[in-house]
């Protein structure tokens, strides 16, 4: 796959999970979305564990995944608030 900057970006399995997540609009799916992108992540971080450890490429693409989860787990968690107005 290649973007829009010319850029050759490899897909992973993951991925379209992952981006179902990023681009959930319905909050009330979010916990759903963000335990189905976190169980992928995850098995692919075993898998790894048994055959070798997968490509440094892959390996940050996956830190770099969690690492966005959180901040977006962290928006879903403070949706309530937001939706009324309160903190």
């Amino acid at each position: 796959m290649v973007n829009h900057a010319g850029v050759i970006m490899t897909t992973y399995k993951w991925t379209e999970v992952y981006k179902a997540a990023l681009l959930e609009t319905d909050w009330t799916k979010m916990q759903e979305r963000l335990q189905a992108v976190e169980a992928a992540l995850q098995g692919r971080k075993h898998e790894f564990s048994l055959n070798g450890g997968g490509s440094a490429d892959e390996n940050q693409a996956i830190d770099d995944a969690l690492r966005s989860l959180m901040t977006l787990r962290n928006e879903a968690a403070n949706w309530p608030s937001q939706k009324t107005g309160t903190r």
